[in-house]
């Protein structure tokens, strides 16, 4: 492919192949697998304290995935991660973070790992925040780069990628 061909492929969509929710399903299936053919003990404190502390993290992350996603649909843009944005959203969970869905996600993942007692979930969430980070959110600032200049320049200068 031809690097006009990329430019113009990356200033309508970040990826041809929606990998965030691929990913998530790949390592919670993974995740699920290895609890029952490779099982590992839960190294946290397993106490009432521990447990409010693992929940409140996934509590927070559907909180936080809720908030983004109506973030995104009140601008009147996609959700989807293979699809072109049509506006640079500034506003609410994205003020701060330029990711909120997958650092969500990942939350979420942890709150489960808690709620589950499966080690393999925490391990998943590292993978995903890995992979997503790699496969999704990399060309998705190729693309809003691309399609929104100076003014995504500055949102990045001033917000950052995960936390």
């Amino acid at each position: 492919m031809a690097s006009d061909d990329r430019n113009s492929d990356i200033a309508e969509r970040p990826s041809t192949v929606p990998w965030p929710p691929i990913i998530l399903a790949g390592v919670v299936i993974a995740a699920i697998a290895l609890r029952y053919i490779a099982p590992l003990p839960w190294p946290g404190i397993d106490d009432q304290p521990a447990h409010l502390v693992g929940l409140g993290i996934g509590a927070a992350g559907i909180v936080l995935l809720i908030w983004a996603l109506l973030t995104l649909r009140g601008h009147g843009t996609t959700f989807l991660p293979d699809a072109g944005a049509t506006t640079l959203v500034t506003t609410g969970p994205y003020r701060r973070f330029r990711n909120p869905i997958y650092l969500a996600d990942t939350m979420i993942l942890l709150g489960a790992a808690e709620v589950t007692k499966n080690i393999w979930l925490v391990i998943a969430a590292a993978g995903f925040a890995a992979l997503v980070t790699w496969l999704a959110i990399l060309p998705e600032e190729r693309h809003l780069e691309h399609r929104f200049g100076d003014a995504y320049r500055a949102y990045k200068s001033k917000s950052r990628r995960w936390i």
